[in-house]
């Protein structure tokens, strides 16, 4: 499992009933989890004095009650860039603001994979070389700020104008309001498909699919049926000599091994090396365990 341990300002305190205790900077969250079934004691006061609670809904969906919880603030992540030569750690800064479904517009599991690839790329513009990374399904922009702090060229491609609007202002938020950054609403696979008629390259890819949406133009995306056909057309897209490609899945039926055998059969044989899969996790603090949040299928061409 890779968990994501580098967090000061977040923190899952607790899990229990269903529910997860989350610290997002100065504020308390409780957030519904489905992972979560087991109904160990709740003995952190962080569950009487939440600033926020989603009520999931038995009927579909939910909504917060707010306890003193301001409509927007934000958290910082330090990210190590081993290869830099100005400084070890970049600091990121993430607009948060409770939304509908639960979600706060972070996903901190993703750290653990921030990590992972901000070194290789790192480690390759130290050694003179240029980094273009495409990132689909980018979301609010974690992964892009990380990948652009590291020294990449990103390519940021999300459905939602409104995602890429709050990613713009976590670029802004973090200092990287002149790193190499292409801002676009679009069809993620559409967007594959043109850049391969176009004879556009990237050293790297990143994909985060929902387990069910609709493009811009409508169109539905369901990850069992459109996810072997976009990484199939994204290895067409992906230069003589690429650094990695990284793909996350929250659907629970999706096992980590799915993501690895789709990466082995895609990837591995055009460019040698090795996929790897596995769960990503964050530490729960009072347990001392760690609770499991989605699955991710890493390759990169040094991995054995």
């Amino acid at each position: 499992m890779w968990i994501a341990d580098g967090w000061k300002s977040y923190e899952v305190l607790d899990c229990s009933g269903g529910e997860k205790l989350e610290r997002w900077g100065e504020y308390l969250l409780v957030r519904p989890d489905p992972q979560v079934i087991w109904n160990t004691e709740r003995k952190n006061p962080g569950w009487k004095k939440k600033n926020g609670h989603y009520h999931r809904s038995s009927k579909g969906g939910g909504e917060w009650e707010f306890f003193d919880l301001p409509k927007t603030w934000s958290i910082d992540y330090d990210l190590p860039l081993s290869g830099r030569k100005d400084s070890d750690i970049r600091k990121l800064t993430f607009n948060l603001k409770p939304f509908s479904f639960k979600h706060t517009g972070l996903f901190p599991e993703q750290a653990s994979n921030w990590n992972w690839f901000s070194e290789l790329i790192s480690n390759a513009v130290k050694n003179g070389r240029t980094v273009r990374v495409l990132n689909l399904f980018a979301y609010t922009g974690g992964a892009t700020i990380s990948a652009a702090a590291a020294g990449a060229e990103v390519t940021h491609v999300d459905a939602s104008k409104g995602m890429v609007g709050w990613a713009k202002e976590n670029a802004l938020s973090s200092g990287l309001q002149d790193a190499h950054i292409r801002w676009l609403v679009d069809d993620c696979h559409k967007f594959v498909q043109r850049e391969e008629r176009r004879g556009s390259r990237y050293d790297a890819v990143i994909m985060d699919p929902p387990s069910y949406g609709r493009g811009p133009g409508g169109e539905i995306w369901k990850i069992e049926d459109e996810i072997y056909p976009l990484v199939r057309d994204c290895a067409k897209i992906l230069s003589e000599d690429p650094l990695f490609f990284l793909i996350n899945s929250y659907t629970t039926g999706l096992q980590a091994g799915v993501l690895s055998y789709l990466l082995g059969s895609l990837i591995v044989p055009e460019y040698g090396g090795r996929a790897e899969a596995g769960e990503v996790g964050l530490p729960v603090t009072d347990s001392g365990l760690v609770l499991p949040a989605g699955a991710s299928g890493r390759w990169n061409p040094q991995t054995k």
